[in-house]
């Protein structure tokens, strides 16, 4: 008899409490708000989601935040990546990004851009010893390795909407990653890497990738990004 009136009193304590955290109306009685489900006669509010990419931190409209490195953040930073679904590789460094070309490319003899740059001119120079210094184009932090024959600029990436703005001024042309990108010289240089899993950077009005491949807008009007990379 005890047993059954402690049970009583029990589940009229958790009605008590039930009502006092509640308005009766759908809202919370604690902050007066608005009603946020079917009980307060609108609907509920959706769950946040991850944008196009899967990732926290999108802008829902496939872009990614950034934290101002070139990196996915939680939000309030610059877009680094549009397209493929997020599935572009990413550097944490200069030394990851060399390591991945050259599972692809020979990348050997890796030196930072001014010090490649004051024993290198002409043929043999290459790109980006004036871009690099340039805030509009967005490079962190430029490097230089070699295969063979050519040289290869490696480009860690601060601000990829600022850096594909400039490719388009310039027209150049790149193999991109999420935070990085990659200047490759000679034609096997390019189809190496373009089974690397980065993607083409084209700002070009005239490109067209041949049925089959991949094509999707870049964060600048006028760019795309491409599983095909042309010779």
């Amino acid at each position: 008899m005890h047993f059954k009136r402690a049970l009583a009193v029990a589940a009229t304590l958790v009605a008590l409490t039930a009502t006092a955290g509640c308005g009766g109306d759908g809202t919370s009685a604690a902050t007066g708000g608005t009603p946020t489900g079917p009980a307060g006669g609108g609907s509920a509010a959706p769950a946040a989601t991850a944008g196009a990419t899967g990732t926290a931190g999108s802008d829902g409209d496939g872009t990614v935040s950034s934290d101002g490195d070139g990196t996915a953040g939680s939000g309030g930073g610059r877009a680094t990546e549009q397209g493929f679904g997020g599935e572009l590789p990413e550097a944490s460094d200069m030394d990851a990004l060399a390591r991945h070309v050259d599972l692809f490319t020979s990348c050997k003899e890796v030196q930072p851009g001014p010090q490649y740059d004051a024993a290198h001119d002409g043929s043999d120079a290459a790109w980006g010893a004036q871009e690099a210094s340039d805030p509009s184009w967005g490079i962190k932090e430029r490097a230089v390795c070699k295969d063979l024959e050519h040289p290869i600029a490696l480009l860690l990436i601060s601000d990829m909407r600022a850096f594909q703005t400039a490719a388009k001024k310039s027209n150049d042309r790149f193999a991109v990653g999420r935070n990085y990108a990659v200047v490759p010289v000679g034609d096997d240089q390019v189809q190496a890497l373009s089974q690397s899993g980065l993607a083409f950077l084209t700002c070009d009005p005239d490109f067209s990738a041949p049925s089959g491949h991949r094509t999707e807008k870049a964060l600048v009007d006028g760019c795309v990004l491409s599983d095909y990379f042309p010779s």
